[in-house]
């Protein structure tokens, strides 16, 4: 069931549902627009932040835009598992923090509050992950570098950087179980694993073989945690077994028909996973003990299909089927929230 939608000022290419209370309502939504001026090029970009209420009788009061800040273009974003501030990784190589704040009672009052930023290369940062600490920031950069930021109060401060594959990397994701091992997945179709606890970092593995074209995105299974998704350019969700560490077991795979760009587990139903599949649209897909099977798609963008994110609020945790999706796509420049139809029972 459509919630609501929305038009953004630029290319829609991320959106983060915030986890902490009392900001559950609140989504983030990134655009990435690239500019042509004169014989420059600049590359622009917004944050905004939604109300989000399901519930809402009146339609308008689903989807409100609450807050908007200009920035550079954004690659990614992803908030804190601690607290309500989000790291934003952008086009002109810096990583940025922001928080959430409420001036008054009403959602009118949730602001952003600028907590610190650092250039982190020439290049441009392409995503970025917290340790479960939020003591450390990963960032995946277009030169093919990791590094990993440590957080200090209000300072951010380079610990490591390292050329880690050839072409961009476009993800990079800390083991949530392992947090000293970071994978990473890049335009050269490798895989990835780190060992932070050496300097340099270690490399744990390299797998070269598996994905036809570059690694997108991870996601963990939050209550198994020797399983591990890889989506790629080529449309496979590839599943591994993580157990044997130097040497970890593609066990299956499942071809969504588009590059698999984003995953996100659903926060409280078990082997439901929700995927960005570029020009196929929005997948959410079982991922179980057996193979995996697409459980529902949604196609009502018209473009790339980059952002997607599940909502986490007490009516998801008591029941599944009140799970509530925001996704965005490039091109269109839309932000849609909407209501999975196959989750009942779950």
């Amino acid at each position: 069931m459509d919630l609501g939608s929305c038009y953004l000022g630029g290319n829609a290419d991320a959106v983060e549902f915030c986890p902490h209370r009392p900001f559950r309502h609140v989504l983030a939504a990134a655009t990435y627009t690239l500019q042509e001026q004169e014989q420059e090029q600049d590359r622009a970009g917004t944050i905004s932040l939604f109300s989000v209420d399901a519930g809402a009788e009146d339609e308008s009061q689903r989807l409100r835009l609450l807050h908007t800040v200009d920035t550079a273009g954004v690659f990614d974003m992803k908030w804190s598992p601690t607290s309500p501030m989000l790291a934003q990784a952008d086009a002109h190589g810096r990583l940025a923090l922001r928080r959430l704040e409420q001036e008054d009672v009403s959602d009118t009052g949730i602001v952003f509050t600028d907590v610190c930023a650092e250039d982190i290369s020439s290049s441009m940062c392409l995503y970025v992950d917290w340790n479960q600490t939020a003591e450390s920031l990963s960032v995946g950069l277009s030169d093919g570098s990791l590094s990993v930021i440590s957080v200090r109060e209000d300072r951010l401060e380079i610990s490591e950087q390292w050329a880690a594959h050839q072409f961009e990397v476009w993800t990079c994701y800390f083991d949530r179980t392992r947090p000293h091992l970071l994978y990473s997945g890049s335009d050269d179709c490798c895989f990835s694993c780190w060992d932070l606890r050496e300097s340099p970092s270690n490399i744990v593995f390299q797998n070269k073989k598996s994905h036809n074209m570059g690694v997108c995105c991870f996601a963990q299974n939050p209550f198994e945690g020797n399983m591990l998704l890889t989506g790629s350019y080529d449309e496979f969700l590839r599943v591994w077994d993580m157990r044997l560490m130097a040497k970890p077991v593609n066990e299956k795979s499942i071809n969504l028909g588009g590059g698999v760009w984003r995953m996100k587990y659903h926060p409280n139903i078990a082997d439901v996973v929700l995927a960005a599949c570029m020009h196929n649209g929005f997948a959410i897909v079982k991922v179980g003990s057996g193979d995996p099977t697409v459980m529902e798609t949604y196609c009502k963008h018209d473009s790339l299909a980059y952002g997607a994110d599940w909502q986490k609020t007490e009516e998801a945790e008591q029941n599944g089927n009140s799970s509530v999706v925001a996704t965005c796509s490039f091109y269109d420049r839309l932000l849609r929230v909407w209501q999975p139809e196959n989750l009942a029972g779950l």
